[in-house]
């Protein structure tokens, strides 16, 4: 193999993986220059990650001076796009594209109303903006985003990305409705819990008093309780959905909790995140 030209190793290294490129970057000298080669980690960025990049106001903090630097940089630094409305990422095992739609591009009844909600800047948000909620009993959080967006080929997993305040209140013991699915299609739907402590305590409280058609017993680590990221915001799991090849239309994801009439306060919004699924 080490007979081979760079060109033709660093070509067959193109078609694996960036994890794949990495370690046989440990194989020899030659092996080395070709998986490190501006030629394989160009082959693992988007189509249209120019394009991207040039239509972002923050792809000048990136510093690469080679396509895998540039790889990298997108792996553990989103960037802003769409006017600052959407956050853009790379996968790091498999380079796919990941977004984070922002609050302020998401559809939150009555948002724009000072009664119920308010927008602040805090500074370990990732948008200038998060919605706040001061106080409603109606929960109604829609975003969508254009299936071409994403990865063709891809499984994803979506996830409300949010905090609660020391004195939230109201998601103790009921539990929201998620879903994701097409617009005018189909829509994965479940309940879930977004007070993780108290939903752990009450879950089998909480769902018992449900009707039948809701009943569901939910079990730690399932998905049906929040998990704390690296960047100490919590994230609810939305729903899957497989990205065709073909695939043109919305994808809508939703978070829901209109029956009951609870009051509800605390719960601040950075926005809702599509990413691959995990191993997938």
């Amino acid at each position: 193999m080490e007979l081979l030209p760079e060109g033709c190793i660093a070509n067959a290294i193109s078609f694996t993986t960036p994890r794949d490129a990495c370690r046989l970057s440990s194989v020899s000298a030659i092996f080395k220059l070709a998986a490190e080669s501006d030629a394989v980690w160009e082959s693992f960025l988007p189509p249209d990650y120019s394009t991207l990049l040039s239509s972002s106001s923050s792809s000048s903090s990136l510093r690469s001076s080679s396509k895998k630097e540039l790889y990298f940089s997108l792996c553990h630094n989103p960037i802003l796009i769409d006017e600052g409305k959407k956050s853009f990422s790379l996968d790091k095992q498999s380079g796919k594209k990941c977004y984070m739609i922002s609050a302020r591009d998401l559809l939150i009844i009555w948002g724009d109303t000072p009664t119920y909600w308010s927008w602040t800047s805090i500074p370990e948000a990732r948008f200038p903006e998060v919605a706040e909620l001061i106080c409603v009993c109606w929960l109604e959080i829609r975003g969508k985003i254009n299936t071409r967006s994403l990865s063709p080929g891809t499984l994803y997993t979506a996830y409300l990305v949010y905090k609660l305040t020391a004195g939230s209140f109201g998601f103790e013991y009921q539990p929201v409705v998620v879903s994701v699915g097409l617009v005018s299609g189909e829509s994965q739907t479940r309940t879930v819990y977004l007070e993780e402590e108290r939903g752990l305590r009450q879950g089998h409280h909480g769902l018992l008093n449900r009707s039948s058609s809701q009943a569901s017993t939910p079990k730690e680590n399932d998905g049906y309780f929040p998990k704390e990221r690296k960047d100490e915001w919590l994230e609810i799991e939305l729903g899957d959905f497989f990205n065709k090849e073909d695939e043109d239309g919305e994808l809508e994801m939703s978070v829901l909790e209109l029956a009951c009439g609870h009051w509800k306060c605390g719960l601040v919004i950075q926005g809702i995140e599509i990413r691959p699924k995990l191993g997938k």
